[in-house]
């Protein structure tokens, strides 16, 4: 059966555009436009050699996926580059084979390890077959460098101490070195620059990258494969161990008890841990007494919101790095509009170059403006378990810690099933960690308290009102 090459690039979009905001999507595949489909090519055309580099930086592993899964695995993709020459445009054709990685420098990418292939059944998850040194790939982007990280009175003190635990890792008071902010603060820049500076200076040392959820992933491969021991043995030989958003570990009971096993034999034998949240120790909720015990042995720092000096600093950095001009009355827009994350900031920037190169207009500050209303009107704000949790006890009245108690009371158990259907149908969290974070119960519980609440709002329309109400509050 042949194909139509729009229909697979439309299907491809439908899956693409529910993994990206809106105005990432108009900006970056809205322009691309379908040419054919051969022998399992699909071939697309983009508007520029920057569009181009771009989506291969950013997109690749969601073009990858979206296009084997229509086409099969050994799919595809060519480019047609428009490209101008002396004001005439001309096309240059760019091949790229979707089932292999395109990039070899190194990455925060995912580490897998294959179910199929006894060969590649490796015992250490991160170790490279066949040589007999440790050799782990760091998993760190090059571009997360110190020098890149830019700093202000916003992250003074996360800063500093990181250059004093990549002097001496290990040597330091500060260790395990806690990094906790919101999310697009820099938390997962500094710690990889870390990470970074101590690869240059001490090539011989161990560093390794990963997030919390590719850890617990690893750990249940290790069990599934009888590794286990192999697993901890593994990490306990890491010199440099930096975990992100260990947040993550909450309610995962099994997770959390072979950390606590490979933090005490690290920190025994002078190995630096490094750590990032999106919540200082005290505030985490779901993590057992005694791994929070253990993060609170060294230093905790903060990263908070960056003040209009710190970036404008960020924005004349990048703009540095990159090679171009923007005026400056611009860079302070951007700065003055968009406030509370850096990584927003800089998406800011970077869709502000884009509409300049597609539409071919001068950067103004009516072409910020349009580029950040689309923003800030498209941008969702994320809605946190313990948002959700505020705002159920505002609406009925109750007392703010009130849902993490034992009692019995009908309106109290009621706003606490309310609490956990929200959290499942407005956040990406498993029902563990609904359950953990609302009140210590389990994720049958929470599963329980969903079918109880979707019940209700079918049978009950003064209960579906308020139902209607909350979420209303929820999404202000």
């Amino acid at each position: 059966m042949v194909r139509d090459f729009q229909d697979v690039w439309d299907n491809c979009l439908k899956v693409i555009k529910d993994n990206l905001s809106p105005i990432s999507f108009k900006t970056w595949f809205d322009p691309i436009v379908p040419i054919r489909l051969e022998n399992n090519v699909l071939t697309i055309q983009v508007p520029s050699p920057f569009f181009y580099e771009y989506l291969e930086e950013q997109y690749i592993d969601l073009l990858r996926k979206t296009i084997r899964k229509e086409l099969g695995p050994n799919a595809k993709l060519e480019y047609n580059v428009v490209m101008e020459n002396n004001g005439t445009a001309s096309s240059k054709p760019m091949t790229v084979v979707l089932p292999t990685q395109n990039k070899t420098e190194l990455r925060n990418k995912p580490v897998s390890v294959s179910h199929n292939n006894e060969e590649q059944r490796i015992k250490n998850p991160f170790v490279i077959p066949g040589i007999k040194k440790l050799h782990v790939d760091p998993q760190l982007n090059p571009d997360n460098t110190f020098n890149n990280f830019v700093e202000g009175e916003c992250n003074r003190l996360a800063r500093s101490a990181g250059l004093a635990v990549a002097n001496a890792p290990g040597k330091t008071a500060f260790n395990p070195l806690f990094i906790y902010g919101n999310s697009g603060l820099g938390k997962t820049h500094l710690g990889q620059a870390i990470g970074i500076e101590v690869k240059e200076k001490s090539p011989e040392k161990v560093v390794l990258y990963v997030n919390a959820a590719k850890f617990q992933t690893q750990f249940v491969e290790a069990i599934r494969n009888n590794n286990k021991n192999d697993f901890i043995h593994f990490y306990q030989m890491i010199d440099v161990l930096i975990i992100d958003d260990v947040h993550e570990f909450a309610g995962k009971e099994r997770t959390q008890d072979i950390f606590f096993h490979i933090f005490n034999q690290l920190h025994q034998s002078g190995k630096q841990i490094i750590l990032t949240s999106d919540k200082a120790p005290v505030d985490l909720i779901g993590l057992e007494q005694r791994l929070l015990s253990r993060f609170k042995w060294g230093l905790s720092a903060d990263l908070q919101t960056p003040d209009f000096e710190t970036r404008v600093a960020i924005l004349s950095k990048k703009i540095y790095n990159d090679g171009i001009q923007i005026p400056s009355e611009v860079v302070d827009y951007i700065a003055s509009n968009i406030t509370n994350n850096i990584r927003e900031l800089e998406g800011a920037l970077i869709s502000l170059l884009a509409q300049s190169t597609l539409n071919r207009k001068q950067i103004t500050i009516e072409l910020a403006s349009e580029v950040i209303d689309k923003l800030v009107k498209n941008t969702k704000r994320e809605v946190s378990i313990d948002y959700i949790q505020k705002v159920v006890c505002e609406y009925f009245g109750l007392p703010g810690d009130v849902l993490h108690t034992k009692t019995r009371k009908r309106e109290i158990v009621q706003a606490r099933q309310i609490a956990m259907f929200f959290s499942k149908s407005m956040t990406k969290s498993s029902l563990s960690t609904i359950g953990s974070l609302i009140g210590g119960k389990d994720h049958a519980t929470v599963l329980h308290a969903c079918k109880t609440v979707n019940n209700l709002m079918d049978t009950d329309k003064r209960f579906k009102s308020q139902m209607d109400d909350i979420e209303r509050k929820l999404k202000l």
